[in-house]
């Protein structure tokens, strides 16, 4: 199917929202320190604003999360419509060969829509059961776990469930969750190059793991916001939709969070009659039917019911039934400020006395929890290379002075992994690094203090399932041991 490349764009008034409000919404996120990545906000199908925080830009995909699964959730409808499998169809029926071999009450009873609806009438996530197979065979591990209550009559979320659902779709079509999509959704959308993470055994995880761009966001939830519908050809069958983003089960009786307004199959209800496909750290898929209003979002922020406040406070009130009269001003305005939107880097002096003493100079490090064995810095007036060594090598970060540097590094995972990064002495002994991989919600702030043959190495993660900050890091300057050590042997 032909899509269009672009989706169409407008000014803001043309489409009944206000230039000042959407600027507002930017600088109400930078003023509270929301780690926005990006946003899109559509009105009536145009994109009448958008914008990208450097490092991270139009052209990078972004780590989703759980937004993911309101796409897995896509792919049953589609399964639906071609009548390859019903909602109340039995889950073991699937999955015969993983089954327990007693099989309880709950677990024959559980169907598919259960597994949508996040009601499997489990008490416990199933994730510790899926991670801790050895066999990698994470059906098996799912269907094992206590289902302690009647399918259909408590929500707990349960990626675990999700996964079963990419499951299913596997089994049923012989390929990847992604793979079926691809011809179904993401090729007829103009989604380009989705990557979805895999179990041990090939299946896509379902629950988190796709990687798109924020412009594939806006898109899928335009076409949800148009029924299914994508210029003039239905993608979705006739009412899944409506089904699909209706309150399915409670979660809750909080009228004030946005986490307790219902759960659909795979989507959250919002406040204000909204709905929205949701991941860690920020990740939106906002669908404002009754407004027409489409936003998408990525981000890196550990407190994500404040993203969603800020959108209740400034964008929603400010669109309107109709257009507004253009200004040409606000509009100028808005568009300086999207164009130069940059996430807070190291700021400082370029160079250091004491930056030009320890530069090179190898700081062999205490024992410690990450078995960091030591650790370096090259200094330059362009910025600086951070070395790391432990059991596994050396790892590098390179950094821009006052700017962000891309380059890849392994100091956090096995992997190569692309990164961005800045550097500057924000004291004549402190060195600090700004670090963000660009094509996730993650980063550090990574500070390096060098106090005579002393370094204190200090790193915090902007957004974890964890702590967000590291236990620090102490070494001595090799040099200085050396000396140390000469002079024992001479007395």
């Amino acid at each position: 199917m032909k899509t269009e490349t672009q989706l169409e764009r407008s000014a803001p008034e043309a489409q009944g929202i206000a230039s000042p409000a959407i600027l507002a919404f930017v600088e109400a996120a930078e003023q509270h320190n929301v780690e926005l990545h990006s946003f899109m906000l559509l009105r009536y199908g145009c994109v009448v604003a958008e914008g990208w925080w450097a490092p991270y830009e139009r052209e990078d995909p972004h780590m989703l999360f759980s937004l993911s699964k309101s796409f897995t959730s896509t792919g049953i409808g589609l399964l639906v419509a071609e009548g390859k499998v019903g909602l109340d169809d039995p889950v073991l029926s699937f999955f015969s060969e993983d089954a327990p071999p007693q099989i309880s009450e709950h677990l024959a009873a559980m169907r598919v829509r259960h597994l949508l609806s996040m009601s499997t009438g489990h008490v416990d996530n199933t994730l510790g059961p899926i991670f801790g197979r050895e066999d990698g065979n994470w059906a098996k591990a799912f269907l094992a776990s206590p289902v302690e209550r009647a399918p259909g009559t408590h929500f707990l979320y349960n990626s675990g469930a999700t996964y079963m659902l990419s499951a299913i779709v596997q089994h049923i079509t012989g390929v990847t969750l992604v793979n079926y999509l691809r011809p179904r959704l993401f090729e007829p959308l103009g989604i380009e190059n989705p990557t979805w993470e895999t179990c041990p055994r090939g299946i896509n995880t379902g629950g988190w793991g796709l990687s798109i761009k924020t412009d594939g966001i806006a898109r899928f939830g335009q076409l949800y916001l148009q029924d299914g519908m994508w210029q003039g050809e239905r993608i979705l069958p006739e009412g899944w939709v409506a089904e699909a983003t209706a309150r399915q089960v409670s979660n809750g009786p909080n009228a004030n969070i946005d986490w307790e307004q219902g759960y659909g199959f795979q989507f959250w209800r919002c406040r204000h009659g909204a709905y929205r496909g949701d991941g860690a750290f920020g990740q939106f898929c906002v669908v404002m039917p009754e407004q027409d209003a489409v936003l998408a979002v990525t981000s890196g922020q550990q407190d994500v019911q404040v993203v969603l406040n800020l959108v209740w406070k400034h964008l929603l009130p400010a669109i309107e039934p109709s257009t507004l009269p253009l200004d040409s001003k606000a509009q100028e305005q808005l568009d300086q400020k999207l164009a130069r939107l940059i996430l807070p880097q190291s700021k400082g002096q370029h160079t250091s006395s004491v930056g030009a003493r320890v530069s090179g100079q190898r700081f062999v490090c205490e024992p410690n929890e990450h078995n960091i064995e030591a650790i370096w810095v090259d200094f330059k007036e362009e910025g600086c290379a951070l070395t790391i060594e432990d059991e596994h090598g050396t790892h590098q970060v390179g950094c821009g002075a006052d700017t962000w540097k891309r380059g890849t590094t392994t100091i956090n995972s096995p992997g190569s992994t692309l990164i961005a990064a800045s550097g500057a002495w924000a004291g004549e002994d402190t060195y600090l690094i700004y670090l963000r991989c660009y094509e996730t919600p993650f980063g550090l702030t990574i500070t390096c203090r060098f106090i005579e043959d002393r370094l204190v190495f200090e790193w915090i993660e902007n957004v974890s399932f964890g702590p967000l900050e590291r236990k620090r890091i102490e070494g001595t300057n090799q040099s200085a041991i050396s000396r140390q050590q000469k002079g024992q042997a001479d007395s």
